[in-house]
């Protein structure tokens, strides 16, 4: 059986979005240490982070430190994030493992038949956002506009550790060494732009370290573009 579940996870994780897909599409999941069940998705997510057609981020919640291990990457921040997707959804509780795809819909636990169906029906779906990066110097430099999506939206900046390995030794996963794949270090906002004009802005580089910048509906709606620069 476990055989079974891997072959169908690879080949689930290897289906790829349509070529003409628009802007990469954003899954975010939001995970913890301290959880038991977080890990498989945590590994579903690794195999999203291998694929171009979508940014994978982790967002490491704070809410189950007090079980007996504190998440090293977690953030208030984000659980706060977390919160405000569910009262944007009209959902009562947050919970770990949640993926949030392209700021819209929610996909709980670790399901990646219901996973690769959702990103490949966001892919398919017109970009309401031009974006693009370019680095000039020690800056990314963001460009953008509009394909008829109206505004206001934030334009946020997000920096990730492509990969970090840590080993657990109390909570609900204690003795495991576990390894997490794009783990979010910084989530902020860029600025606003209204949609109207072209969307010009930049933010300074303190190193190599990949950075995306992802345009969103305000208020915590769907996500319009999102770009990457490893």
């Amino acid at each position: 059986m476990k055989h079974l579940l891997s072959t169908t996870f690879a080949a689930v994780m290897a289906l790829t979005a349509p070529a003409l897909a628009d802007s990469p599409v954003v899954v975010e999941l939001f995970t913890s240490q301290g959880c038991s069940s977080c890990p498989p998705a945590d590994k579903m997510l690794h195999a999203l982070a291998e694929r171009d057609d979508v940014i994978a981020l982790a967002l490491h919640v704070d809410y189950w430190d007090y079980i007996g291990w504190k998440d090293v990457f977690a953030q208030a921040k984000f659980t706060q994030r977390q919160r405000k997707y569910a009262a944007f959804g009209n959902r009562r509780s947050i919970y770990t493992p949640q993926m949030i795809v392209n700021g819209v819909s929610s996909v709980v636990g670790a399901k990646p038949m219901e996973l690769s169906k959702t990103i490949s029906e966001h892919a398919a779906a017109p970009s309401g956002v031009d974006l693009s990066l370019s680095r000039k110097g020690n800056s990314v430099v963001v460009d953008g506009t509009s394909n008829g999506a109206e505004g206001p939206f934030v334009v946020q900046i997000v920096r990730y550790q492509p990969l970090s390995e840590v080993r657990i030794t109390r909570g609900e996963n204690a003795g495991k060494t576990l390894a997490y794949s794009n783990v979010v270090t910084e989530w902020s906002v860029l600025g606003d732009w209204d949609g109207i004009g072209p969307l010009s802005m930049s933010a300074s580089l303190s190193e190599d370290a990949p950075v995306v910048v992802i345009v969103q509906q305000q208020q915590f709606g769907p996500i319009l573009a999102a770009a990457r620069l490893r």
